[in-house]
């Protein structure tokens, strides 16, 4: 035998099965400290929620000639944001911990800013939600890293995330190119 064989003891893997079920789908072979990883994500889950709030405010108060057009993605990007911080919130419950969605801490777990520029400074809101993706989508490249291959779980949903993130930086940008 090689060390490239791949041996899978099922037995083994059974009896381990049985023993903690009430950890639900958080077995022994976990990589990580699940205590670690659900605080992680509880500041993804404030990062997006301070992020569906600022896009929700922009939505609401822009003014002027492009504001349709800048509203209308504004509020697309805040219902994907919302959408993360449930996804986020719903691993943070697989692994068996209790998503943080206190108003009173949002502001300090989040990785990104709340903003509220003049309502007809619609370059400043798009400005202050680019530096916001940016700041996400490099924060949670780094969060990706470090899971690696031990939560391919908890990594596939943060690259997930990114994929969208990356898609509003370019949004923003169209936008500001005009």
């Amino acid at each position: 035998m090689t060390s490239d064989d791949f041996i899978l003891d099922v037995s083994r893997i059974r009896d381990e099965a049985r023993q903690k079920m009430d950890a639900g789908p958080v077995t022994g072979t976990y990589g990580l400290d699940r205590e670690k990883v659900i605080s992680v994500l509880n500041d993804v889950v404030a990062t997006e929620v301070v992020c569906w709030l600022r896009y929700t405010r922009h939505a609401i108060s822009a003014t002027g000639i492009d504001r349709a057009q800048v509203a209308a993605e504004f509020t697309e990007h805040a219902a994907e944001e919302m959408q993360h911080g449930q996804r986020a919130a719903e691993r943070i419950s697989q692994l068996g911990g209790q998503p943080d969605f206190d108003p009173a801490s949002l502001a300090r777990r989040a990785h990104t800013d709340y903003t509220a520029p003049a309502e007809d400074d619609l370059k400043s809101m798009l400005e202050d939600n680019l530096v916001a993706e940016r700041i996400v989508i490099s924060t949670y490249q780094e969060i990706a890293r470090w899971l690696g291959d031990h939560d391919p779980t908890t990594r596939r949903l943060i690259e997930s995330i990114l994929e969208e993130e990356e898609e509003h930086a370019d949004d923003l940008l169209d936008l500001l190119s005009r």
